[in-house]
């Protein structure tokens, strides 16, 4: 007589994220996590098993920034503020350092890491016609973003996770600079970073592990 282990059926995660982000660049503050703007997430995953999981990710991440509370003298006489608006999408892969299950006690939580390739979009200056008139355009670009994150059964069938995801931009212009501009060319040659950081609420669905036995 043999036992085998026969998984039938894979769970799913779906869920909403709501929490700040923030930008680094040229203007303002430099803080890596320092969330200012509302934003929010939704997302699926499929579990292949409880250390990996395969995920998507849609997010809507307003940015600004301002002089005036940035930590040098600089900037603060200088004066220069913006915002703007971050559309992404994100597929990729969470890693558990522990085995996470909600079906399974002693599995029900654990912190994880994130990699990703993104696609986003904003808005930037294309042009200036007249002086101080300004052309605005809507420019795409990637990123690979990273993150950390905690999260563990909440009741049930839903969890909850804390994360903070980490996106260098691979642009210089997401605060408007431009160099083709003299009035819009803030002497950053670093690119931008932007944050997020924040709480999910995650529903978890599908069929469990099934066990069979065999002779």
């Amino acid at each position: 007589m043999y036992f085998t282990n026969v998984v039938i059926g894979q769970e799913y995660e779906a869920g909403f994220f709501l929490g700040g982000s923030n930008y680094i660049g040229d203007i303002g503050r430099t803080n890596y996590v320092y969330p200012n703007q509302p934003a929010g997430a939704i997302f699926f995953k499929y579990n292949k098993n409880p250390r990996i999981a395969f995920r998507a990710t849609y997010s809507y991440l307003p940015i600004k920034g301002n002089d005036l509370e940035a930590d040098t003298d600089f900037k603060r006489n200088r004066g220069l503020e913006f915002s703007n608006t971050i559309n992404e999408l994100a597929v990729g892969i969470e890693y558990n350092f522990y085995e996470y299950d909600l079906s399974t006690p002693g599995k029900t939580w654990t912190p994880y890491i994130t990699i990703d390739l993104a696609a986003y979009s904003y808005e930037y200056v294309s042009g200036e016609p007249q002086p101080n008139q300004y052309v605005y355009d809507n420019k795409k670009s990637f990123t690979i973003p990273f993150g950390v994150g905690f999260k563990s059964k909440l009741i049930g069938s839903l969890a909850f996770a804390i994360e903070t995801k980490f996106r260098y931009s691979l642009e210089d212009d997401l605060d408007f600079t431009s160099e083709a501009i003299p009035d819009l060319n803030f002497g950053g040659t670093g690119n931008d970073w932007y944050t997020f950081t924040g709480i999910s609420l995650i529903y978890t669905f599908g069929r469990p592990p099934c066990y069979t036995t065999g002779f």
